[in-house]
């Protein structure tokens, strides 16, 4: 049985071990099919995001950290220019015709579920793990993901119900934006397949 649970400091060094497997600078091409995390964080950093509680972790029996999910406000992420990019076309974005804001949504992601342990459901549980504790902050949720990153793309729109507002290029790479409305609880989706 996975638990999901907000992240503690005690789980620092397992969410930079499974990070640390799935960066996209560590895999093949192959590997790369599969999925990857794009942003990586330093211990400082994930101290930083469990201080405002925005570390969610899935652990096995045994308390192994299997998957991690992060959120939390613009300015913790405004440390990165790749979200400094996206914040500056909110301007033009709106989701179910509410305009998107720093101060309406926040940045969910990245997720990682480790390879052994996809396709059980796990991303439905750790995000509705997320989703109850932002719902009363924001209505609105916010990520991009990497289009080479088909199997996320997947997972966040026909698993969670994401939808693509927005698409841009960074760095020679392209992205598309989502969102999400945190009313909604994802437990009806049913599991990831």
């Amino acid at each position: 049985m996975i638990q999901t649970r907000l992240g503690k400091l005690s789980d620092i060094i397992g969410v930079l071990e499974l990070q640390e497997l799935n960066l996209f600078k560590n895999l093949t091409f192959e590997e790369l099919q599969h999925g990857f995390v794009t942003t990586p964080f330093t211990q400082k950093q994930i101290e930083d995001i469990i201080s405002q509680d925005g570390l969610f972790v899935g652990l096995d029996e045994h308390q192994k950290v299997i998957a991690y999910v992060f959120a939390g406000d613009w300015s913790y992420f405004s440390q990165w220019d790749i979200f400094n990019k996206m914040t500056g076309r909110f301007y033009n974005l709106s989701f179910q015709n509410i305009p998107i804001t720093t101060e309406n949504s926040f940045q969910y992601g990245p997720i990682c579920i480790h390879k052994d342990h996809r396709g059980r459901g796990i991303i439905n549980q750790i995000f509705e793990t997320m989703r109850l504790i932002f719902v009363d902050k924001y209505p609105i949720s916010v990520t991009f993901i990497n289009k080479l990153n088909k199997v996320s793309e997947h997972a966040h729109i026909q698993k969670l119900g994401w939808k693509v507002v927005d698409e841009f290029s960074y760095n020679g790479n392209a992205y598309s934006a989502l969102a999400f409305d945190m009313s909604k609880s994802v437990q009806d989706k049913g599991s990831c397949n």
